[in-house]
């Protein structure tokens, strides 16, 4: 057996093990089996871990049943019917932001033209060649691109807040926002405009600069200590430097702000499939990779210790999903800029809504966050009549309450 069979093998185990104590062991918020004990209380947001368990340890009396540990584990894995009811969420709102415009371009006519193109499907398009070029070359790309950011944005915070146990971690926490923004600053300011087939000197160096930033922050958190709280400092103390850096050149450069700020404010703007070709493959890669360390990650709520205790090899499963989701954001912030609140809020709101399992939480978060990209999009584009707000001003205007009221919700709970 391959090692990686074999760490799957382990994690299955481990992970159904840990599924037979009860369903609140991954905290989940599910009522007690025990008739006498009565329903038990949520679990919080912000919560720890470890509480839970012991939480529904204190409360377990007794053995459950067969048909209720069935239950419980099912609980845990993603139903049919919310998998396609998030996909055609999806799929409308894509639909929605195409229709979306000043040219007036029908909903119904621009679900009709993108049907008439699928295979085995024969729909006559009501579209001109001017409304399919405007949907085909502008529109749709856009659109698409917003999809696959809010995607990746989404699935790297939450695979953050795993592998850091914390729910306040986001995409940015280890520099890569602040390294991606120096990297475009100094494109910007030298003026660099050329580029190599698809990939364009502003989106590398952002990318280059968040790659450089997250390594530095690795480096000097392993270095002292290999700790989760180490890495936390060491991506505080690199942000703050690269943030330094940047705002220096700006200061020396102040006829090149305006432009500067568009691209922190975060922008969609492409024409063409050249920027989707640039991303997609960091999506399906490291969305894949995260993905598949979803039982990992549940088992590692327990604590390293318990994890260990159960056959998951926790140092090399955080150094492989920090690697994965750095590179994750590093590639959505270089070619959108910096939209934030996307890698906080929507794992938020699918712990809300169906829980804290992270084989659950992992492709909702990515579907959602592709979603709430889609739509602020469609709002950035269309909110003020002859101006195109910054994306990352409309996710933060819904972002900041939403996460107010996750606190509020949650505030005897805040340890």
């Amino acid at each position: 057996m391959s090692a990686s069979n074999a760490l799957d093998a382990k994690s299955e185990s481990a992970a159904s093990a840990v599924d037979g104590l009860g369903a609140c062991a991954f905290g989940a918020e599910t009522a007690s089996v025990n008739p006498e004990k009565g329903k038990q209380p949520a679990s919080g947001l912000f919560q720890s871990d470890k509480d839970e368990v012991e939480n529904e340890s204190a409360n377990r009396a007794f053995t459950p049943s067969a048909a209720v540990a069935g239950a419980t584990v099912n609980a845990f894995r993603l139903s049919r019917t919310t998998l396609v009811v998030s996909l055609l969420a999806l799929v409308l709102a894509m639909s929605f932001s195409v229709s979306l415009g000043s040219s007036g371009v029908d909903f119904f006519d621009v679900v009709r033209d993108l049907l008439g193109r699928l295979p085995f499907v024969s729909i006559e398009s009501n579209l001109t060649e001017a409304e399919q070029a405007i949907v085909w070359q502008w529109r749709l790309p856009r659109t698409v691109l917003g999809a696959l950011v809010g995607s990746a944005l989404s699935l790297s915070g939450a695979s953050y807040q795993g592998v850091f146990r914390n729910p306040l971690a986001d995409p940015y926490l280890l520099g890569v926002a602040a390294g991606a923004g120096l990297g475009a600053t100094l494109a910007i300011v030298f003026d660099l405009q050329f580029g190599w087939g698809p990939v364009h000197v502003l989106p590398a160096a952002a990318f280059l600069g968040a790659m450089i930033a997250v390594t530095v922050s690795t480096v000097l958190g392993f270095g002292a200590g290999r700790s989760s709280a180490a890495l936390l400092l060491a991506g505080v103390a690199a942000a703050s430097f690269f943030t330094a850096l940047q705002t220096f050149v700006m200061q020396r450069n102040s006829d090149v702000l305006l432009e500067v700020y568009s691209w922190i404010l975060g922008r969609l703007g492409t024409f063409g499939w050249g920027e989707v070709g640039l991303l997609a493959p960091y999506v399906v890669i490291c969305g894949g990779v995260i993905l598949a360390f979803r039982r990992q990650l549940d088992v590692m709520r327990l604590g390293d210790d318990d994890a260990k205790a159960l056959g998951v090899p926790v140092r090399r499963v955080r150094i492989v999903l920090l690697i994965a989701s750095s590179l994750l954001a590093a590639a959505a912030v270089s070619v959108s800029g910096l939209i934030s609140f996307v890698g906080i809020i929507v794992p938020h709101f699918v712990r809300l809504v169906v829980g804290s399992s992270y084989r659950v939480l992992l492709p909702l978060s990515a579907i959602l966050g592709a979603v709430f990209v889609v739509l602020a999009d469609a709002g950035a584009r269309n909110l003020v009549d002859g101006a195109e707000l910054p994306i990352g001003v409309v996710t933060a205007f819904f972002g900041a309450p939403f996460f107010a009221y996750v606190l509020w919700r949650n505030r005897g709970l805040i340890r």
